[in-house]
């Protein structure tokens, strides 16, 4: 099941100039505050989504039931004046349901392409371990190369593209584990996690009435997004930052209670977040304290642990203890 808004805008000709970095803090700080209407009382949580768009991911939110996934990937979606889709993940989903397909005109006697739900902005793939396999990995090239392959053609996506999707771990019956090439293209994995007493009576407030969610309106829209990822990758990342960022993923792959550490795709991706943390502050640089700040959520879902590991720690344990003990080298002075 699927439901598409507008066409995606494609970049162009006209494209505004890169912010400077205190208007993207204002901006970020502007969607951060529309979307916190919807998800009360999770400011880190929100924070972190801001982060993975800046970065130009897309973003696993996994959590139980009833918490706020869907909310969260919906609300920020309604926060940007962009195209939307949302797709809901089922057994009998198709990959074709999902990228598009060639379709036979009469009138014409030719085969026509489709454009699926994937060619939007901002897609929300709801429960998508409830598909199978074969139909998860019709993500996969949409995610990874921002494009689409049919039927021997090569579609471009829409700029800014990024998948938001949620999934259930707790409930095993009818779901299919995403696998470890399908979580590795997922920038960062968060969890909502229950409200505070005091967010949890606002909510109650907030939602008595009608539901808050149709009553936002956007505060961004797609142009504005792509210049501020623009700003974004102008953020420095200094020799000793990136020399930490290394040091951090190959200790990952030595680890005796991990058996799969993070691919070098980690690597690209902890940098990117880290440039996106440190905009989000209004600082033209990276520092290890950004870096630190997003690490667990950009690399514990990427590891595998060895066979018998799982009850005595998890990933992201794993990587705490790594931020704790991987010193940050000091700068070469040759």
């Amino acid at each position: 099941m699927t439901t598409t808004s507008r066409p995606g805008p494609t970049q162009g000709a006209g494209e505004p100039e890169p912010p400077p970095l205190g208007a993207v803090a204002d901006l970020t700080g502007r969607i951060a505050q529309n979307v916190q209407r919807i998800i009360v009382g999770k400011p880190d949580v929100v924070r972190l989504a801001l982060v993975t768009l800046l970065a130009e991911g897309h973003l696993l939110v996994e959590d139980v039931p009833g918490v706020g996934k869907t909310s969260l990937a919906k609300a920020l979606a309604r926060s940007l004046d962009c195209s939307v889709s949302r797709v809901q993940f089922t057994p009998d989903l198709l990959p074709g349901d999902i990228t598009g397909m060639s379709v036979y005109n009469r009138q014409t006697n030719e085969f026509e392409f489709r454009p699926g739900p994937v060619f939007a902005n901002v897609v929300i793939a709801d429960e998508i371990n409830r598909a199978s396999p074969k139909t998860q990995s019709a993500l996969l090239e949409c995610m990874a190369e921002h494009q689409v392959t049919v039927d021997g053609g090569t579609y471009q996506l829409a700029s800014p593209f990024m998948v938001i999707a949620t999934q259930n771990p707790v409930e095993m019956d009818g779901t299919y584990p995403l696998p470890e090439a399908q979580r590795d293209r997922f920038t960062a994995r968060i969890s909502v996690g229950y409200p505070d007493p005091a967010a949890e009576l606002a909510m109650i407030d907030e939602h008595s009435g009608a539901d808050p969610l149709e009553m936002l309106r956007p505060v961004a829209d797609a142009r504005m997004v792509r210049a501020v990822i623009e700003a974004v990758r102008r953020v420095r990342v200094g020799p000793e930052v990136r020399q930490y960022c290394v040091d951090l993923i190959g200790a990952t792959r030595r680890q005796p209670e991990v058996r799969l550490g993070a691919s070098p795709r980690a690597t690209l991706h902890l940098v990117r977040a880290a440039r996106a943390h440190a905009a989000l502050a209004g600082r033209g640089y990276v520092v290890p304290d950004d870096v630190q700040a997003i690490a667990v959520p950009v690399l514990a879902h990427r590891l595998s642990l060895a066979p018998g590991g799982e009850g005595r720690t998890t990933a992201a344990d794993v990587v705490r203890g790594l931020l704790s003990r991987i010193p940050v080298r000091a700068p070469s002075r040759a």
